[in-house]
C-alpha cells in the first residue's frame, strides 16, 4: 500500500472534520436499502435476481465450473 503524501494527509484531516460530509455520510446510511431483505428477512429469489441483474450490469461472463478436488478441506 502506498504513503500518503503531506497534501493527501491534509485534505483527509479537512475532511475529517467536515460537518457537511458527516451528515451526508448519516444521511446516506440511514437511507440504506438492501435489496435481499424483504419484511426483515433475507428472500433468496430477490437475492438471485439482484445478483444476476447486477452481473449483466457489470457485463460479468461467468467461469465454468470447475469441481473441487481436496479430499480434506479443513477449517
Amino acid at each position: 500500500m502506498a504513503l500518503l503524501s503531506e497534501d493527501e494527509k491534509k485534505e483527509m484531516l479537512r475532511l475529517a472534520g467536515s460537518l457537511s460530509l458527516k451528515e451526508d455520510m448519516e444521511y446516506l446510511s440511514s437511507h440504506r436499502h438492501n435489496p435481499a431483505i424483504k419484511d426483515g428477512k433475507i428472500d433468496m429469489d430477490r437475492l438471485l435476481e439482484f445478483l444476476t441483474e447486477f452481473n449483466e450490469f457489470i457485463n460479468h461472463q461467468p467461469k465454468p465450473f470447475r469441481k473441487i478436488i481436496d479430499e480434506d478441506m479443513r477449517l
